[in-house]
């Protein structure tokens, strides 16, 4: 049944059609039409030079569908840094900071995200101060767009300095995410020691570590080849009651294939899925690694074909690997069939596997299949290299 508002709407669609119903009207809706202008994202978007580029983006300061796009927004402030005009992108930035969306905090983070990611991060932090001169408010999410941008120098005095000061100075309570954004940071600097004392302070004040924080931790011990430690995290995680998610899984699942220890990467494999968490590429493509480096070739098989059973389609990695191994283990019939079907997807062995393969195809007189492969791998955008492809040429024309 149709509403009185609906009935009231409908009436003056049907009332504002017959206003336009004459003659007149449709002759002049028809001969005089307003010329279409191309809208100013699209402008935006089609233009190279960085010079007009400021230009159109400053004429469209006060245009809605530009300033609250954030891909138009992200999109012209790398193009001007990929041109060296900081001068451009500060000029921009300081004039949206002074009209009314300047008083929106998650306006200005984007500007401050914005110089981050032009490197400019003095105007990033400048910004992040002045917020209260533009009558904006500061809360933990402008203070952690601040510290993720100061993070990417590397100056670890100056992260040190930041997280010690600023909550102070400015009645900003740090979150979990502020720890994660400075674990992660401390991790990649190298001061594995500094970020895992981070953790336990924090936790400490009562800002309780997640999945994100453990995973980052167990993923940097486990790289610096400090096992005892990414396992002690991993018991520590479980102990508190943080279930693991996939990237833990997979993060745990890849330090065990590494160790050829790949019946356990398989074994947690089966564990995520009685927990609910279902594998992904990146998960099978680990254990079918650990099998065939560990010399399961036929568990490595199982396991793919298994991934294929439920549904899921190789990426290039699964491929890649399992054609490595295939012909290393030199089941050539298998390894054709899959190198075959990634070939037709674009998606390529490398020249020394491929060169492998058609050895054994020749080897096993499979002249044709060999032939085949030869002729995808010509059909390479972009094409292997012309002293590659004459070796694989080769293999072929010998006797």
């Amino acid at each position: 049944m149709l509403s009185l508002r609906s009935v009231r709407r409908f009436y003056h669609a049907v009332a504002a059609i017959a206003s336009t119903d004459s003659p007149a009207a449709v002759s002049n809706f028809i001969h005089n039409p307003k010329p279409l202008e191309e809208p100013a994202l699209v402008k935006l978007k089609n233009e190279r030079d960085p010079e007009k580029l400021f230009h159109l983006f400053k004429a469209n300061a006060h245009n809605r569908l530009v300033i609250e796009n954030r891909f138009a927004f992200e999109d012209t402030v790398s193009r001007l840094a990929g041109a060296g005009r900081f001068d451009y992108i500060e000029h921009l930035l300081e004039h949206q900071k002074t009209l009314p969306q300047g008083r929106r905090e998650g306006f200005i983070l984007r500007i401050i995200m914005l110089y981050g990611k032009a490197g400019m991060t003095k105007h990033a932090l400048d910004t992040f101060y002045d917020m209260h001169l533009y009558g904006c408010r500061r809360t933990v999410k402008s203070f952690n767009a601040a510290l993720k941008v100061l993070t990417q120098t590397r100056d670890l005095h100056a992260v040190e300095e930041f997280i010690n000061d600023v909550p102070v100075r400015f009645g900003v309570e740090v979150d979990i995410f502020s720890v994660n954004i400075v674990i992660k940071a401390f991790c990649e600097m190298g001061c594995l020691d500094k970020a895992y004392l981070i953790m336990i302070e924090m936790e400490k004040l009562g800002i309780k570590p997640d999945v994100i924080t453990y995973t980052t931790l167990i993923s940097e011990f486990y790289k610096d080849n400090r096992c005892m430690i990414g396992n002690g995290l991993w018991n520590l995680m479980v102990l508190k009651g943080c279930i693991p998610n996939l990237a833990t899984f997979n993060v745990r699942i890849q330090y065990l294939a590494n160790r050829r220890r790949a019946w356990q990467a398989n074994s947690l494999m089966d564990m995520m899925q009685k927990l609910g968490i279902s594998p992904d590429e990146v998960t099978y493509n680990l254990v079918i690694k650990g099998f065939c480096q560990a010399g399961y070739l036929e568990m490595a098989k199982r396991v793919y074909s298994a991934f294929h059973a439920k549904g899921y389609k190789p990426n290039v990695k699964i491929y890649q690997t399992m054609i490595h191994y295939l012909c290393k283990g030199r089941d050539f019939e298998l390894a054709y069939t899959m190198c075959k079907d990634c070939m037709r997807k674009n998606w390529f062995p490398n020249v020394d596997t491929i060169h492998t393969l058609l050895e054994g195809l020749k080897k096993n007189g499979q002249f044709g299949k060999a032939k085949l492969i030869l002729t995808l791998a010509q059909s390479r955008v972009p094409p292997f290299p012309a002293s590659q492809l004459a070796a694989l040429r080769t293999i072929l024309s010998r006797s």
